[in-house]
């Protein structure tokens, strides 16, 4: 399947991802996902000027000329589809539950709001209270499946799966409510082929009259929150996972296997990333949104983040390499020793060296030297905020002696301004409403306690893996052939 010959039909509406960035009058696009350069031909600038002038809104796509190029943008994640609602059809939806049933009867009681007539199959995982699990999923018209031990989430949605027959399936945990029209709005990106999975926007609920603080920050850094922006998900992209939470799948695209029943934890990245490496588009819509319980107590919270990271190993053993921490690229790595050195000569030659070799292999795709030196300093930057993440998770032990260091010593301030500077643009632009140091202390405990995590598994489980960097070389442009 090719993305000329299968992908958006005549009619769609497409939108520019707000992170393109062009060069030289649109013959090179920056941006992707993963990110790359593209080479556009005159027609394929058209198309790219028409999606720009649209703005937010985006733009219908009819011309054979101006669908083939926009599915050839969507397909490397510079453009995303514009979903049109309409009533649903075709979906089934699976409930894995496992206890608080009065959390159940207010997700069926949703469901029965945002997709009336939507058949809703219930799979209790043995819960302790079963006799109310079976009232609330009579209650609302459920159909009931009961697992007589408990085999985990991804068991019970399997089990689900394997009792509807409906061309889309979409799991919801019993902890989630949604709103009315929820399907409607993410059922038509399955109007494109290649889409084998979608994902809306999972957001914390917040009951409190006056949110605690951790209320509060949740609000703003959920687990579950993916953004406010659009994206292809795949690995190596700016979103590289969606939680299955909440999350529509075609069924003929897991025909090879759905959840993992072993993984009682990180199943969803692992879907993921098989239908990702099969192919396939997995798309974050987050127009639509989903509300889940959030943790209300920090102990519970901090643990939950543990527990997360623990899937590290299992993730590790079956996509061996995708779990490094950091993809560092040698050159980057040299230049910013330099800097943390006192060396900024040093680092110039250093970059300036990158660039000049990039900008070579770059003249072949219509770009030069000056084109080169961008790419190479946004390189640096990203580098520099990849290894300030792994300070900050898998790596924290480490980055939390720097902070402590950071008063005394040079490479210790430049560690820690690596960890913190990300953290605090983040909070520039959310604004959350926590003040900036309580929101920073949140994100490094938040951080410590999913690294906690990978480190117990990675140790347990043998699987270095996740905590080695992964050192690169420079990467090579790609290109957009034009469509004539």
């Amino acid at each position: 399947m090719t993305s000329a010959s299968r992908g958006l039909p005549a009619g769609s509406r497409v939108v520019l991802d707000p992170r393109t960035a062009s060069w030289r009058g649109d013959r090179l696009l920056m941006g992707g996902s993963p990110w790359r350069l593209l080479r556009l031909s005159e027609p394929a600038r058209d198309v790219v000027r028409r999606l720009r002038a649209a703005g937010e809104a985006g733009c219908v796509v009819t011309e054979p000329t101006t669908v083939a190029v926009a599915n050839l943008l969507v397909e490397r994640g510079f453009a995303h589809p514009v979903a049109v609602p309409r009533p649903a059809a075709g979906v089934a939806v699976v409930v894995p539950a496992y206890g608080r049933a009065d959390r159940l009867a207010a997700c069926l009681a949703s469901l029965a709001d945002g997709a009336a007539g939507t058949a809703v199959v219930v799979v209790d995982d043995a819960s302790p209270d079963a006799a109310a699990i079976t009232s609330a999923a009579a209650a609302h018209g459920a159909r009931l499946i009961r697992h007589a031990v408990n085999r985990g989430p991804a068991a019970a949605r399997n089990t689900g799966l394997a009792a509807t027959t409906a061309p889309v399936v979409a799991f919801l945990d019993s902890d989630c409510t949604v709103s009315p029209g929820w399907l409607d709005a993410l059922v038509p990106l399955f109007d494109d082929p290649r889409v084998v999975a979608v994902a809306p926007r999972v957001r914390p609920r917040t009951d409190e009259p006056r949110p605690s603080l951790l209320a509060r920050h949740e609000a703003a850094r959920s687990a579950l929150d993916m953004g406010r922006r659009r994206e292809l998900v795949r690995p190596g992209a700016p979103l590289g996972f969606v939680p299955s939470a909440a999350l529509l799948v075609r069924r003929e695209a897991l025909a090879d296997g759905a959840f993992e029943p072993s993984l009682r934890l990180g199943e969803d990245v692992d879907l993921v990333w098989r239908l990702a490496a099969a192919g396939g588009h997995v798309r974050y819509e987050p127009s639509v949104t989903v509300l889940h319980d959030a943790r209300s107590r920090f102990a519970e919270w901090a643990r939950r983040r543990y527990e997360y990271g623990t899937s590290a190993a299992d993730l590790d053993r079956r996509h061996p390499g995708r779990l490094a921490p950091a993809r560092p690229s040698a050159w980057n790595l040299a230049a910013l020793g330099l800097l943390v050195a006192g060396r900024p000569l040093g680092a110039a030659a250093v970059s300036g060296a990158a660039a000049a070799v990039l900008g070579r292999r770059l003249e072949a795709a219509g770009g030069d030297t000056a084109l080169a030196a961008v790419v190479v300093g946004k390189g640096v930057v990203a580098d520099a905020a990849a290894l300030g993440h792994a300070l900050r998770r898998e790596w924290w032990p480490l980055g939390w002696a720097a902070l402590a260091l950071a008063p005394r010593s040079r490479p210790a301030r430049a560690a820690a301004l690596a960890m913190l500077a990300p953290v605090a643009l983040e909070w520039v632009r959310e604004r959350p409403d926590v003040d900036p140091a309580r929101y920073a202390l949140l994100r490094l405990a938040e951080d410590a306690a999913y690294g906690s995590g990978v480190i117990a598994s990675a140790v347990r489980g043998r699987r270095p893996g996740a905590l080695v960097p992964v050192i690169r070389g420079p990467g090579l442009p790609r290109r957009l052939p034009g469509r004539r």
